[in-house]
Protein backbone atom coordinates (compact mmCIF):
# COMPACT_ATOMS: atom_id res chain seq x y z
CA UNK A 1 0.00 0.00 0.00
CA UNK A 2 1.18 3.56 -0.88
CA UNK A 3 0.03 6.40 0.57
CA UNK A 4 0.87 9.78 -1.25
CA UNK A 5 -2.13 12.36 -0.05
CA UNK A 6 -2.03 15.84 0.68
CA UNK A 7 -0.37 15.31 4.52
CA UNK A 8 -1.00 19.12 5.93
CA UNK A 9 -4.23 17.74 7.95
CA UNK A 10 -3.28 14.45 8.98
CA UNK A 11 -1.30 11.47 8.29
CA UNK A 12 -2.86 8.00 8.16
CA UNK A 13 -0.97 4.52 8.49
CA UNK A 14 1.13 3.62 5.20
CA UNK A 15 4.18 4.01 3.48
CA UNK A 16 5.01 7.61 2.19
CA UNK A 17 7.84 8.13 -0.65
CA UNK A 18 9.10 12.00 1.00
CA UNK A 19 11.34 14.68 -0.64
CA UNK A 20 13.14 15.38 1.70
CA UNK A 21 14.60 19.39 1.86
CA UNK A 22 18.43 19.74 2.24
CA UNK A 23 18.47 21.19 6.24
CA UNK A 24 16.62 18.98 8.52
CA UNK A 25 17.69 15.21 9.78
CA UNK A 26 16.21 12.36 8.45
CA UNK A 27 14.96 12.08 12.25
CA UNK A 28 13.15 15.60 11.75
CA UNK A 29 11.10 14.02 9.09
CA UNK A 30 10.00 11.11 11.37
CA UNK A 31 9.18 13.55 14.11
CA UNK A 32 7.30 15.69 11.86
CA UNK A 33 5.31 12.90 10.58
CA UNK A 34 4.85 11.74 14.24
CA UNK A 35 2.71 15.29 15.04
CA UNK A 36 0.85 15.09 12.36
CA UNK A 37 -0.53 11.16 12.39
CA UNK A 38 -0.42 11.61 16.51
CA UNK A 39 0.97 7.55 16.07
CA UNK A 40 3.74 7.06 17.69
CA UNK A 41 5.43 3.59 16.10
CA UNK A 42 6.89 6.16 12.80
CA UNK A 43 10.49 5.02 10.90
CA UNK A 44 12.29 5.60 7.99
CA UNK A 45 14.29 3.02 5.51
CA UNK A 46 17.70 4.69 5.35
CA UNK A 47 19.37 7.91 6.69
CA UNK A 48 19.99 10.92 4.48
CA UNK A 49 22.43 13.03 6.20
CA UNK A 50 21.49 17.01 6.99
CA UNK A 51 22.68 18.27 3.87
CA UNK A 52 21.28 15.78 1.58
CA UNK A 53 17.77 15.91 -0.22
CA UNK A 54 15.72 13.47 -1.75
CA UNK A 55 13.77 10.17 -0.95
CA UNK A 56 13.05 8.94 1.90
CA UNK A 57 10.81 6.39 2.68
CA UNK A 58 8.79 7.01 5.81
CA UNK A 59 6.92 4.07 7.73
CA UNK A 60 3.73 5.08 9.50
CA UNK A 61 2.20 2.70 11.94
CA UNK A 62 2.88 -0.73 13.57
CA UNK A 63 1.18 -2.57 10.82
CA UNK A 64 4.41 -0.79 8.19
CA UNK A 65 7.24 -0.26 10.48
CA UNK A 66 7.36 -3.96 11.31
CA UNK A 67 8.51 -4.49 7.13
CA UNK A 68 10.88 -1.92 7.76
CA UNK A 69 13.65 -4.45 7.21
CA UNK A 70 12.24 -5.36 3.88
CA UNK A 71 13.35 -1.92 2.73
CA UNK A 72 16.46 -1.48 4.15
CA UNK A 73 18.69 -3.30 2.09
CA UNK A 74 17.77 -2.02 -0.99
CA UNK A 75 19.93 -0.13 -3.65
CA UNK A 76 20.41 3.50 -4.01
CA UNK A 77 20.85 6.21 -6.69
CA UNK A 78 22.30 9.25 -5.94
CA UNK A 79 23.13 12.44 -7.66
CA UNK A 80 26.43 13.91 -5.87
CA UNK A 81 28.03 17.40 -6.29
CA UNK A 82 32.20 17.42 -5.80
CA UNK A 83 34.33 19.75 -5.52
CA UNK A 84 37.74 19.24 -5.66
CA UNK A 85 41.30 20.64 -3.72
CA UNK A 86 39.42 20.40 -0.53
CA UNK A 87 38.97 17.82 2.87
CA UNK A 88 36.82 17.79 5.18
CA UNK A 89 36.58 15.89 8.53
CA UNK A 90 32.96 14.95 7.73
CA UNK A 91 33.52 14.29 4.04
CA UNK A 92 31.06 16.90 2.94
CA UNK A 93 30.97 20.78 2.75
CA UNK A 94 28.98 20.95 6.62
CA UNK A 95 32.80 19.65 8.11
CA UNK A 96 35.29 21.59 9.10
CA UNK A 97 38.29 22.03 6.62
CA UNK A 98 41.37 19.84 6.89
CA UNK A 99 43.07 20.60 3.71
CA UNK A 100 42.92 23.16 0.90
CA UNK A 101 45.25 22.72 -1.82
CA UNK A 102 46.89 25.34 -3.38
CA UNK A 103 44.97 25.96 -7.27
CA UNK A 104 48.40 25.77 -8.68
CA UNK A 105 48.73 22.05 -7.17
CA UNK A 106 45.71 20.85 -8.92
CA UNK A 107 44.22 23.27 -12.03
CA UNK A 108 45.88 20.73 -14.70
CA UNK A 109 42.60 17.98 -13.39
CA UNK A 110 40.72 17.18 -16.51
CA UNK A 111 37.97 15.08 -17.04
CA UNK A 112 40.30 12.49 -18.14
CA UNK A 113 41.71 12.22 -15.39
CA UNK A 114 38.36 11.96 -12.73
CA UNK A 115 36.78 9.24 -15.44
CA UNK A 116 40.00 7.39 -15.32
CA UNK A 117 40.34 7.35 -11.70
CA UNK A 118 36.45 6.83 -11.37
CA UNK A 119 36.89 3.60 -12.83
CA UNK A 120 38.78 1.77 -9.70
CA UNK A 121 36.04 2.58 -8.29
CA UNK A 122 33.24 0.63 -10.01
CA UNK A 123 31.96 -3.10 -8.69
CA UNK A 124 32.62 -4.48 -5.10
CA UNK A 125 34.72 -2.48 -3.26
CA UNK A 126 35.87 -2.79 0.32
CA UNK A 127 35.10 0.88 2.01
CA UNK A 128 35.87 2.77 5.32
CA UNK A 129 33.07 3.75 7.13
CA UNK A 130 33.84 7.91 8.02
CA UNK A 131 33.54 9.28 11.43
CA UNK A 132 31.10 11.23 10.96
CA UNK A 133 28.33 8.51 10.65
CA UNK A 134 25.87 6.86 12.80
CA UNK A 135 27.92 2.94 12.82
CA UNK A 136 28.03 1.91 16.66
CA UNK A 137 31.07 0.62 18.53
CA UNK A 138 30.86 -0.13 21.49
CA UNK A 139 27.29 1.32 21.80
CA UNK A 140 28.11 4.61 21.03
CA UNK A 141 27.91 5.92 17.63
CA UNK A 142 31.00 7.39 15.92
CA UNK A 143 29.68 10.40 15.52
CA UNK A 144 29.24 11.19 18.90
CA UNK A 145 32.73 10.01 19.75
CA UNK A 146 34.12 12.67 16.57
CA UNK A 147 32.31 15.07 18.32
CA UNK A 148 34.51 14.00 21.08
CA UNK A 149 37.88 13.76 19.62
CA UNK A 150 37.97 10.51 20.33
CA UNK A 151 40.47 8.37 18.01
CA UNK A 152 38.91 5.18 17.34
CA UNK A 153 40.01 2.56 14.07
CA UNK A 154 37.36 2.92 11.49
CA UNK A 155 35.26 -0.31 10.39
CA UNK A 156 35.26 -1.51 6.86
CA UNK A 157 32.23 -2.92 4.81
CA UNK A 158 32.03 -4.22 1.60
CA UNK A 159 29.79 -2.37 -0.97
CA UNK A 160 28.73 -2.50 -4.70
CA UNK A 161 29.41 0.55 -6.61
CA UNK A 162 27.10 -0.59 -9.78
CA UNK A 163 27.40 2.83 -11.96
CA UNK A 164 28.89 5.95 -11.80
CA UNK A 165 28.36 8.50 -14.64
CA UNK A 166 30.10 11.78 -14.54
CA UNK A 167 27.79 14.95 -15.50
CA UNK A 168 29.46 18.42 -15.67
CA UNK A 169 32.92 18.48 -15.30
CA UNK A 170 33.46 22.30 -14.74
CA UNK A 171 36.86 24.34 -14.38
CA UNK A 172 36.62 27.72 -13.42
CA UNK A 173 39.73 29.59 -13.83
CA UNK A 174 38.40 32.78 -12.34
CA UNK A 175 37.39 30.86 -9.16
CA UNK A 176 40.15 28.88 -9.18
CA UNK A 177 37.63 26.17 -8.79
CA UNK A 178 36.83 22.51 -10.09
CA UNK A 179 33.59 21.21 -9.36
CA UNK A 180 31.38 17.98 -11.02
CA UNK A 181 28.33 16.19 -10.88
CA UNK A 182 28.81 12.26 -10.34
CA UNK A 183 25.32 10.17 -10.73
CA UNK A 184 25.92 6.92 -8.76
CA UNK A 185 23.88 3.88 -8.45
CA UNK A 186 25.00 1.08 -5.48
CA UNK A 187 24.49 -1.15 -2.50
CA UNK A 188 22.93 -0.29 0.57
CA UNK A 189 24.89 0.66 3.25
CA UNK A 190 27.47 2.56 0.67
CA UNK A 191 28.68 6.11 1.51
CA UNK A 192 28.91 8.25 -0.80
CA UNK A 193 30.96 11.24 1.12
CA UNK A 194 32.91 8.12 1.87
CA UNK A 195 33.05 7.32 -2.28
CA UNK A 196 34.24 10.86 -2.85
CA UNK A 197 36.94 10.96 -0.02
CA UNK A 198 38.19 8.37 -1.54
CA UNK A 199 38.14 9.67 -5.10
CA UNK A 200 39.71 12.59 -4.10
CA UNK A 201 42.37 11.02 -2.18
CA UNK A 202 43.35 9.08 -5.39
CA UNK A 203 43.94 12.12 -7.61
CA UNK A 204 45.96 13.68 -4.97
CA UNK A 205 43.85 16.60 -4.61
CA UNK A 206 41.23 16.12 -2.24
CA UNK A 207 37.49 16.52 -2.66
CA UNK A 208 34.76 16.76 -0.87
CA UNK A 209 30.39 16.39 -0.89
CA UNK A 210 28.89 20.11 -1.59
CA UNK A 211 25.49 18.81 -2.54
CA UNK A 212 24.14 15.26 -2.40
CA UNK A 213 20.40 14.01 -3.35
CA UNK A 214 19.19 10.93 -3.15
CA UNK A 215 16.41 9.71 -6.44
CA UNK A 216 16.03 6.49 -5.90
CA UNK A 217 15.29 3.25 -3.40
CA UNK A 218 14.64 0.11 -5.37
CA UNK A 219 11.79 0.89 -7.43
CA UNK A 220 10.90 4.00 -5.59
CA UNK A 221 11.75 7.27 -7.58
CA UNK A 222 11.40 10.75 -5.76
CA UNK A 223 9.74 12.01 -8.65
CA UNK A 224 6.57 10.30 -7.04
CA UNK A 225 7.19 11.43 -3.33
CA UNK A 226 5.49 14.13 -1.43
CA UNK A 227 7.85 17.56 -1.45
CA UNK A 228 8.19 18.64 2.36
CA UNK A 229 9.35 22.76 2.30
CA UNK A 230 12.58 23.33 4.24
CA UNK A 231 10.38 25.91 6.15
CA UNK A 232 8.22 23.07 7.63
CA UNK A 233 11.28 21.94 10.05
CA UNK A 234 12.25 25.37 10.72
CA UNK A 235 11.13 25.71 14.32
CA UNK A 236 13.02 22.10 14.57
CA UNK A 237 16.25 22.44 13.41
CA UNK A 238 17.25 26.41 13.62
CA UNK A 239 16.19 27.01 17.40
Amino acid sequence: MLNVPDIKPNVRPGLYLVDKPSGPSSHDVVSYFRRKSGIKKVGHCGTLDPIASGLLIILVGREFTRNQATYLKKDKDYQVEVLFGTETDSYDVAGKILQQKKWTEYEELSKKDLQKSIKKFKGQIDQVVPIFSAIKINGQKLYQKAKKGQIVDLPTHQIKIKKITLKNFKKDVKKEQITCQLNVSCSSGTYIRSLVHDLGIDLGCGATVIGLRRTKIDKFNVKKAIKLERELFKMDWDN
